[in-house]
């Protein structure tokens, strides 16, 4: 697939001698939506930061729609659009008037039309005459990305876009990832709400200690590491697992109440008909069962865990 963006080899050392970001190798592809997770400290905000030309890296490669973010910035940076982590924008600026300026920064002609059409994308075309510093933080927030999407960039950084955003506003947020998804756009987002990147990704890379340690498709990676338990609730309390269930892995659990079995989502078979034959020959007798799957938020928590 065609990278929209290409990072080889890149390193960020402070002079402190803090080392941020290690010899990072990532393509994200044109037009997907990439999720960018890691605990915090982890470098992702270095990383986005450096592919928008705002740090320069110590050393490696970075391309942004094939052009050097270092060598070309201007070119590079024109097709970017940045809604940072923190807001930060000018508060007794008007909507309208700060969107239509920071079209103006890139170069962009002016355009009423094309400013109302992003406006209302983002639900604020009726806050439009507003000062910034009467919205709601997340309305302000809507407001970073209008800027973002001012000069009509072909890559969009969402870095923690919800953050401190009520459930209804993170639900339209999201509702308009996908439409800017459906017209050509590459989206990069970091999150804290694992949930999101397992709704929205088509792609997911894992950060630690400033080391990418996994880029996976998001449903790859989700069979590959996923793993799904049955519970089996007893009728009758068990001190220890019958010999004649060794061969299964199980554990006990709930005071004996209740036998846990994981087995391997990539199977060719979860065993489970072969384990309850075996309770029944064992005259082990359950009252219910209940199936969970792990989520992104158990494989990245696992990921991290191993690293650390």
């Amino acid at each position: 697939m065609e990278s929209m963006i290409s990072v080889k080899g890149l390193t960020k050392a402070y002079a402190s001698g803090f080392q941020a970001l290690r010899n990072i190798d990532l393509d994200i592809h044109r037009g997907e939506i990439f999720a960018l997770l890691g605990p915090n400290g982890a470098g992702k905000t270095t990383l986005i930061n450096i592919i928008c030309g705002i740090v320069r890296p110590t050393a490696g490669i970075i391309l942004a729609d094939g052009h050097d973010v270092v060598r070309d910035f201007r070119a590079a940076r024109s097709r970017i659009g940045l809604v940072p982590q923190e807001l930060s924008t000018d508060m007794f600026e008007k909507v309208r008037a700060t969107v239509s300026f920071s079209r103006g920064l890139f170069g962009q002609p002016p355009d009423a039309a094309r400013i109302e059409q992003v406006l209302r994308a983002v639900s604020l075309w009726d806050q439009r005459d507003a000062k910034i510093m009467t919205l709601s933080s997340g309305m302000k927030r809507r407001v970073m990305i209008a800027k973002a999407l001012a000069h009509d960039p072909d890559i969009l950084f969402l870095d923690e876009p919800t953050a401190g955003v009520d459930v209804e506003l993170r639900r339209d947020m999201w509702a308009m990832v996908r439409g800017l998804r459906a017209s050509g756009v590459t989206i990069i987002l970091t999150t804290h709400y694992i949930e999101e990147a397992e709704e929205m990704a088509d792609r997911v890379g894992v950060i630690s200690k400033g080391e990418i340690i996994l880029v996976e498709e998001k449903a790859t990676l989700m069979r590959k590491l996923g793993k799904k338990q049955l519970r089996i609730q007893l009728l009758t309390p068990l001190s220890a697992i019958p010999t004649a269930l060794a061969r299964y892995p199980l554990e006990l659990g709930g005071n004996g109440c209740e036998l846990v079995y994981t087995f391997d989502t990539q199977g060719e078979g979860s065993g489970i008909a072969g384990l309850l034959r075996q309770l029944n020959d064992a005259g082990i007798g359950f009252r219910d069962l209940h199936s969970s799957e792990s989520s992104l938020e158990d494989i990245f928590v696992s990921l991290v865990s191993a690293r650390a």
